[in-house]
């Protein structure tokens, strides 16, 4: 995985093939779209194999957030004006999208140096272990559940990751394509 890309290969088949079917394209025709065999789409999918670095770049390329419509914006809209802290990432890419002003008082850097960069290499040892349990949790179902878990404090130059509680989900755009929400779980009451 390069940090241009941040694409886990454990991410990579269950998005394609949760894409493919919420966009009702047959392996066949994807196949013919990629330049591959249609049991080469079902290896990667199934994860028995991956695919090489210029199948990689096609796919994704197709699977990235775009979030161009007019909802997609208003969804760009509420995160960068929510009172809490939150912020919007590819779910492939893990690209920046938003980020509510309460999130980019962690950072370090302008918003504008993190906007559109993959926030993966800034991923904790928690992080980092959810993202390789997704699958399991059932992330990739078309009615995929919020996950929450727990991460630890991490630095880094360009921004602090809290000890918090964090919830993830996985929300449509316009396209087909999905992107993260990322929200600190609220502390229960005592």
């Amino acid at each position: 995985m390069t940090i241009d890309t941040a694409v886990l290969q454990s991410s990579l088949g269950p998005s394609l093939r949760r894409w493919r079917v919420l966009n009702r394209v047959k392996q066949h025709a994807l196949a013919e779209d990629l330049g591959v065999s249609q049991s080469r789409i079902s290896r990667w999918e199934s994860g028995r194999s991956e695919p090489d670095d210029r199948a990689r770049r096609k796919i994704t390329r197709l699977l990235r957030a775009r979030p161009e419509t007019a909802s997609d914006r208003a969804l760009l809209d509420l995160v960068t004006q929510a009172s809490t802290p939150v912020h919007l990432v590819c779910d492939l890419t893990h690209r920046l999208l938003a980020a509510s002003p309460k999130r980019v008082r962690l950072w370090h850097v302008p918003v504008s140096e993190l906007m559109d960069r993959p926030l993966w290499q800034f991923a904790s040892e928690s992080i980092r272990r959810i993202e390789h349990q997704l699958e399991d949790k059932g992330w990739f179902e078309p009615c995929g559940v919020d996950i929450v878990y727990r991460t630890e404090r991490a630095e880094f130059t360009e921004l602090t990751i809290p000890e918090s509680d964090i919830r993830i989900s996985r929300l449509a755009l316009s396209d087909g394509r999905f992107a993260r929400l990322v929200r600190d779980e609220p502390k229960a009451p005592a």
